[in-house]
């Protein structure tokens, strides 16, 4: 599941890195509400962080945060598009909720885990 989890998170990293910088024109368009869209890929990438990284919470959190303020920043240098601070706010926002969820998740997970295992406690 972790080789799976990692592949997946970079495979969206790769994804957004192309949406996020591409020319406007070829950005999908799943909703009416961009910042709908921005935070579901977000949260999404700190979930996915998460779980490809399930002992480095913290590093996927910062790692979501840096991914969205560079792409963010990236975007200054194309012609197309522009950085703004409060799109930078919804995808940190979201990529930290996402963290968040797998990492409940996860503790989830774990504590059933170990009831099953040791089903007398």
């Amino acid at each position: 599941m972790l080789k799976l989890a990692r592949l997946m998170c970079w495979t969206l990293v790769a994804a957004l890195v192309f949406v996020t910088l591409a020319p406007i024109g070829l950005r999908p368009v799943v909703t009416q509400d961009a910042d709908i869209e921005r935070a579901l890929a977000y949260a999404l990438l700190g979930f996915l962080l998460a779980l490809a990284y399930p002992r480095h919470w913290l590093l996927a959190f910062c790692a979501g945060i840096g991914i969205a303020a560079g792409l963010e920043f990236g975007q200054v240098f194309t012609a197309s598009r522009h950085g703004r601070l409060a799109d930078f706010v919804v995808k940190a926002a979201a990529a930290g909720i996402g963290v968040v969820a797998a990492q409940g998740l996860l503790a989830l997970r774990s504590r059933w885990t170990r009831r099953r295992v040791c089903p007398g406690e």
